[in-house]
């Protein structure tokens, strides 16, 4: 009988315990699963705001909904208010769920130029559920799953969560620092990793979830890193806690500033800020003095400084080593990819675990596998900068000259002349969210599909006016999200606290 394959997760935090707490409830007693993480280490835990995958994870692991977002003070999120991203007076939405109703040959936007062209000057916005339904402050779970939504968690409490159910299906957790990480001689392979308290970590495969450290992956490994700051300028970020002064909406926002950006996530019990910034642009202090006057609600935690560089790790996956989450790579919380990274990588390694020898086909499947969602995501991200009309200050002014992927210059230049958007190899992004982004930033199409012209004018206002009718009227009916918040899995002022 083979024995129980040993499992070394080095390091905690949401993307330490996602990793222990999945492989210990999808592979039982077939694994042997260790995690070792420092108390006196912080982690970063500024990871609040989700999107939708989250949602379905949770269910893989059998997690009660309401039980989780009553353990991580989380509300509902249906999308992203961007303001100032075009002009800098501007703000556009990008939902989660999709607008009007496509046909097999084209995307609804199609339809809707159309319409334009017929004197209909209704609103893209005013065809998505989510969207109306966010901008108007209202949640519910629809039947048939027709409400697409994501969470705003507190990604600390999120870890605890999952720690526990971790503990409770066999992982064993070790207190200590890693000092060491022993090399195999013969085959360059991690062997173990020695603790501060001198005990040793002996495993068959090491998961590298120490954030931007990469004590494995890049301090014992040296797999490489692909730097993406010619793409990506901003390089720092503060994150601080403050009171809530108004029920939490349903979504996160995304306020640019003359040399980034600021968030701000409502939970339960507070409201997660943040300033994202190029530090060439903006010294530290200011930007902790910017932060601190702009936060709504008094502040409840000392401002948490961080700073990062935008890339990838070349190998996710080296030798019998995995880096899963910051040390595997990072890019700015502009879109909450972080989470989600963590979670695809973590449903690879279950679906690519070796049950004895590791295959090198699994292993350079894996890393092309990361490298396409990271390299999608960076383009969707970086879309957000040059898609700019800014020009009123140096940064904003960099932004506009910044290098554009050859990938995203044709998804870019093929929606500005035919209003056509293709999903490529699982994308992460669909189409609705590439066409509210792009519209959003100011890239219109210049031409729509010929399949809309084909409608009669009657035809045409019977769908543009039925689509518009529905949404509005289930968005009336729907309660406030707040509300409904507190309905389903509200948290006790003791929990709160």
């Amino acid at each position: 009988m083979q024995v129980a394959q040993r499992i070394v997760v080095a390091g905690g935090g949401t993307a330490g315990w996602m990793t222990a707490a999945a492989l210990a409830r999808t592979l039982g007693k077939t694994v042997a699963i260790t995690l070792v993480e420092s108390d006196a280490i912080g982690t970063v835990g500024v990871g609040e705001s989700t999107i939708p995958p989250l949602a379905n994870f949770n269910r893989v692991l059998g997690i009660s909904e309401a039980d989780f977002m009553r353990a991580t003070q989380a509300t509902f999120k249906l999308g992203i208010l961007f303001d100032g991203w075009r002009d800098g007076t501007d703000r556009y939405f990008h939902s989660f769920g999709v607008t009007g109703r496509d046909h097999w040959s084209a995307g609804f936007q199609h339809f809707w130029m159309h319409g334009k062209t017929q004197g209909r000057d209704e609103p893209y916005d005013d065809y998505c559920l989510e969207l109306v339904a966010a901008m108007a402050g209202k949640f519910a779970h629809l039947p048939n799953e027709r409400m697409n939504y994501a969470y705003q968690l507190d990604s600390t409490l999120y870890a605890r969560f999952l720690r526990t159910m971790a503990e409770g299906d066999g992982v064993t957790r070790i207190e200590g620092r890693i000092d060491e990480v022993e090399l195999d001689g013969e085959n360059g392979h991690i062997a173990a990793l020695q603790l501060d308290s001198g005990k040793r970590i002996e495993g068959d495969l090491f998961i590298d979830c120490t954030g931007f450290r990469a004590l494995l992956m890049e301090g014992a490994l040296h797999a490489g890193f692909d730097d993406w700051t010619h793409y990506l300028p901003c390089d720092s970020a503060i994150a601080v806690q403050t009171d809530n002064i108004a029920p939490p909406v349903p979504f996160t926002r995304a306020m640019t500033h003359d040399a980034g950006w600021q968030w701000r996530i409502p939970l339960q019990h507070r409201t997660g800020n943040g300033i994202v910034y190029c530090s060439g642009y903006l010294d530290h202090d200011a930007a902790e003095e910017r932060l601190l006057g702009n936060v709504e609600g008094a502040v409840r935690t000392k401002p948490n400084r961080l700073r990062f560089r935008a890339g990838a790790r070349r190998k996710q996956w080296y030798r019998n080593c995995i880096a899963i989450g910051l040390a595997g790579g990072f890019m700015e919380p502009l879109e909450s990819t972080s989470i989600h990274l963590i979670q695809r990588a973590v449903l690879r390694v279950i679906r690519m675990l070796p049950a004895g020898r590791i295959s090198e086909r699994d292993v350079a499947e894996f890393n092309e596998q990361q490298m396409t969602d990271m390299l999608q995501i960076r383009d969707f991200l970086v879309l957000h900068y040059v898609a700019t009309e800014r020009r009123d200050s140096p940064f904003w002014r960099l932004c506009a000259d910044l290098p554009i992927p050859d990938t995203l210059a044709q998804k870019i230049e093929l929606f500005r002349e035919t209003g056509r958007v293709f999903r490529k190899n699982e994308e992460l992004f669909a189409e609705n969210s590439w066409v509210q982004v792009m519209m959003g930033q100011g890239i219109i199409p210049q031409s729509y599909h010929p399949v809309a012209g084909k409608l009669s004018e009657d035809e045409l206002t019977h769908l543009l006016g039925g689509l518009r009718q529905d949404v509005a009227h289930t968005v009336a009916s729907l309660p406030a999200h707040g509300d409904y918040v507190a309905r389903y899995c509200g948290a006790s002022q003791a929990e709160a606290a």
